[in-house]
């Protein structure tokens, strides 16, 4: 069993008097349910499944139905919220005149398919749960103090071919086919057939070719007018199904930092996978790293999903961008804090001979980041980004 981030908060929230929705949010298979099931088992708390109708129908917001559901308990946990959007008024029933507790697992975009979710609006707290991080692998694992370096760069390799799915984790290294046929079946499933149906996307090739397309220009910027080319689509709906996979935690959007000053022209996005595992599934290509073209760009997306990771795990409000100039010089990764103050990151597979030009046009403090040094700036983001150099 992985140890999540996610546990420490649902067991704090059992013990105290918070009576505030919780809600946890994330793809699924990314060890939501896993979560539920383990509280249900130590607790005894009910819980229902919203992929079953007849048990989103016991949410109907009528007073004989929630006291029912009322007098199973303090507490009731339920999965896939987000396929009952209806149900939003009798949670905020519960909550209010009940007082009952409810941990509720789904996506986010529950928010946009309801005009009901505002009636929430302070009744509610949020955590996230994306496919495993590096720092919760290290928590569910004992490693010794010397052998911490060699232990991150073997998990990042690890990562950087099959993800962090943690059911694609748990089966051993050496059985490569089936870890393969698992991604394959996320891809088919979930990000596919799920999404396409909840969206009643009119056509699921566009969306598997997009994806595809995404996935060969990782670390890219990325033009709608040239996707919707290539693809016999309008530029509109290429927006519309890129924010889909933005929203349902398939794809990382990365926008263009913008100043006053005119060097900085990009009006493109970049845009990176949350799962490693899956964008290697969608182009059918588990090579080993040394034997890929786009060993450099895979490592950037890993640790950019990393540092999503931390944001999100740990409630940390950075805002991320990329910086190019008309030049074509560029900054690979912006973190900008609440305070304007910036952290410019470097990724490079091995440390230049050379030191690196200082091209952000702001004050801010630049690191070099390497597969050896990754884990640094995951450390970086808890803490305030002091001002060390300046342009």
């Amino acid at each position: 069993m992985f140890k999540r981030s996610a546990e420490a908060l649902l067991e704090g929230y059992l013990k105290s008097d918070e009576k505030k929705i919780f809600f946890l949010w994330g793809p699924r298979r990314s060890g939501k349910t896993t979560l539920l099931r383990q509280l249900e088992r130590t607790y005894g708390y009910p819980l229902f499944n919203f992929d079953l109708q007849s048990d989103a129908e016991k949410f109907a917001p009528r007073r004989e139905a929630l006291s029912r559901l009322a007098a199973l308990g303090p507490v009731i946990l339920i999965d896939e919220v987000q396929n009952a959007p209806e149900t939003i008024k009798a949670l905020k029933v519960l909550h209010d005149e009940y007082k009952v507790k409810i941990i509720a697992t789904g996506s986010s975009e529950l928010r946009q398919k309801t005009q009901d979710f505002d009636s929430l609006a302070g009744r509610f707290i949020e955590h996230y749960c994306y496919p495993l991080s590096t720092d919760e692998l290290r928590l569910s694992m004992t490693v010794k103090p010397a052998e911490e370096e060699d232990w991150y760069q073997s998990v990042a390799h690890d990562m950087q071919i099959y993800g962090g799915y943690p059911e694609v984790l748990s089966t051993p290294i050496s059985q490569r086919k089936e870890r393969e046929d698992l991604l394959r079946s996320i891809v088919e499933t979930y990000i596919l057939k799920d999404i396409v149906n909840i969206y009643d996307l009119r056509n699921s090739k566009i969306a598997y070719d997009l994806l595809r397309k995404i996935a060969l220009q990782i670390g890219s910027e990325v033009s709608l007018r040239e996707l919707a080319n290539s693809l016999s689509t309008s530029a509109q709906t290429i927006a519309n199904y890129l924010q889909i996979f933005v929203k349902n935690h398939v794809l990382i959007a990365l926008p263009s930092f913008k100043t006053n000053m005119r060097r900085a022209i990009s009006e493109h996005k970049k845009y990176y996978f949350h799962d490693l595992g899956v964008r290697n599934a969608l182009i059918d290509d588990f090579r080993e790293l040394h034997l890929r073209n786009d060993q450099g760009h895979v490592f950037e997306n890993f640790v950019i999903s990393e540092v999503n990771k931390v944001l999100l795990n740990e409630n940390i409000h950075r805002n991320l961008y990329f910086y190019r100039e008309y030049s074509g010089a560029e900054v690979d990764l912006i973190i900008e804090d609440s305070e304007k103050t910036y952290l410019g990151v470097e990724f490079k597979l091995s440390a230049p001979k050379k030191p690196m030009k200082t091209i952000f046009p702001l004050p801010h403090e630049q690191l070099l980041i390497t597969p050896g040094n990754y884990h640094r700036l995951l450390e970086h983001l808890r803490r305030p980004f002091p001002l060390t150099n300046h342009a």
